[in-house]
């Protein structure tokens, strides 16, 4: 549970910064949408 919080944590902190680089909304939202589907999968498989 700890590793699964450790990985979520870095994970947001990588999005945070995407967005700081990102200044397009639109394509913001869109890489959000797409990294959680990817999530998900991921996390189904496990």
């Amino acid at each position: 549970m700890r590793k699964l919080i450790g990985i979520a944590a870095f994970l947001i902190a990588v999005g945070m910064l995407l967005m700081l680089l990102i200044s397009n909304r639109l394509l913001g939202i869109i890489i959000i949408g797409l990294l959680i589907f990817i999530g998900y999968g991921c996390y189904g498989d496990c």
